[in-house]
């Protein structure tokens, strides 16, 4: 399924489209929220750990606000030892994205090749999920 906008929310509050930002690029995002406790426990970390195991692929944190669980620059910078993200992330207000890239929850991950299509959607962050999503990762690289 070829995906034709992300339309999202910079820190800052600028409109961006994740689609033209990142265009060409392999992308893994990581749909989360701050009030999940294995998006922010297990999720965001192995996010990172992704960013550093495969260089050749975008990570994008999507913060997808719900009632009275909605981010900030702040609180979302909060939850990082260093008091700032080690990737980008940006705000979906109202949790358009989430709805329209059909997450089942949070963590929900999504694995874009750079030709713009959906390479895969994996739900969680256990470790069934966690597998899942590295073998995806390997087999959508070598394949290119």
């Amino acid at each position: 399924m070829k995906i034709n906008n992300i339309k999202l929310k910079d820190l800052e509050g600028n409109a961006v489209d994740l689609m033209q930002k990142y265009a060409n690029e392999n992308l893994l995002i990581i749909i989360y929220n701050n009030d999940c406790m294995g998006c922010t426990g297990r999720g965001i970390p192995l996010a990172y750990d992704f960013q550093q195991k495969y260089p050749s692929i975008k990570v994008v944190g999507i913060h997808s606000d719900f009632p009275n669980r909605e981010g900030t620059k702040e609180n979302i910078n909060a939850i990082f030892t260093s008091g700032e993200a080690p990737f980008p992330i940006f705000i979906d207000e109202n949790h358009k994205v989430y709805d329209q890239l059909e997450a089942d929850g949070t963590p929900h991950w999504l694995l874009i090749n750079k030709n713009g299509e959906l390479y895969k959607s994996i739900f969680g962050s256990q470790d069934g999920a966690q597998n899942r999503l590295f073998y995806s990762l390997e087999s959508m690289l070598e394949e290119q």
